[in-house]
């Protein structure tokens, strides 16, 4: 059963299990993991989960690192990202989206990847708007679109820097029977322009429904 599937996965990979705080920490250290806080601190492992979870006025997640997290770092991800013949993204058609949140993903290549990471090399701004933005549309045949020309698709993010930052998933229940899902909230977008409309300000939406279903390839 699921379940128990779950609850094994957890139980023999507590080395794998952080909390993940707020500011969420996608790249934590070794010894920020459950079973070294436990160790540390002399306590039982599942004491110190549940400890966790009743952080942040109980609103505490906890990621469980499943894949390419051996080492305890991101490298083996960062090389894939530098990969000649890797595209950047992700989709699994809402299957998951009560367990993870895949929606921050390019927020977290502009933030930890560009400007925040400490655990690792870094990677070069222009790199990774060009992988989000140019390369995308390129292999996927939208060559009307990906860079900031005349006569290309004025499809654009208005983003301050400083300011942009990811903030901490949160569980909704809006789903058609009321099933999950988890959202993840930016701060510092100040402008989403989908075909020269503003339609989204400072993380709101303004109304405006631009956009159209894309067929096939497009035109330059």
């Amino acid at each position: 059963p699921r379940p128990a599937v779950v609850y094994a996965l957890i139980q023999q990979g507590l080395h794998k299990v952080f909390p993940l705080g707020d500011p969420p920490d996608y790249e934590p250290g070794p010894e920020k993991s459950i079973a070294a806080i436990a160790q540390r601190e002399g306590k039982d492992p599942f004491a110190v989960l549940y400890d966790q979870m009743l952080e942040l006025d109980g609103r505490q997640l906890l990621m469980l690192a499943i894949l390419s997290y051996t080492e305890g770092d991101l490298e083996a991800v960062r090389e894939m990202l530098e990969h000649p013949d890797s595209a950047f993204g992700l989709g699994d058609g809402g299957a998951h989206c009560g367990a993870i949140c895949d929606a921050s993903m390019t927020t977290f290549l502009l933030t930890h990847w560009a400007r925040d990471r400490r655990r690792g090399p870094r990677l070069p701004l222009e790199w990774v708007v060009r992988k989000m933005t140019r390369d995308t549309a390129e292999l996927y045949g939208l060559r009307d679109r990906g860079t900031l020309v005349p006569g290309r698709k004025a499809d654009l993010n208005v983003i301050d820097p400083d300011r942009l930052q990811l903030e901490l998933p949160q569980l909704v229940f809006d789903l058609p029977a009321g099933a999950r899902r988890l959202i993840q909230r930016a701060r510092g977008y100040e402008a989403t322009i989908v075909s020269g409309a503003v339609t989204f300000r400072d993380g709101e939406s303004t109304g405006a429904l631009p956009g159209r279903l894309v067929r096939g390839a497009q035109g330059a």
